[in-house]
């Protein structure tokens, strides 16, 4: 049975890079960064601590 973990999505608006992750455990959060490599970064720690142990 498949079960949908969260949902990302990348947009970017005048030069900033905006990525709204939204998830059953953590609500919506928004993420902005003017460097694409950095928002991946805060995006890929916060997924990390939200479903650590979850297997």
């Amino acid at each position: 049975m498949e079960e949908l973990l969260c949902t990302i999505e990348f947009v970017e608006e005048d030069g900033i890079f905006v990525a709204k992750l939204q998830s059953p455990l953590g609500g919506l959060r928004e993420y902005r960064s003017a460097s694409f490599d950095e928002i991946l970064d805060q995006v890929m720690i916060e997924l990390q601590q939200e479903f650590e142990g979850v297997v």
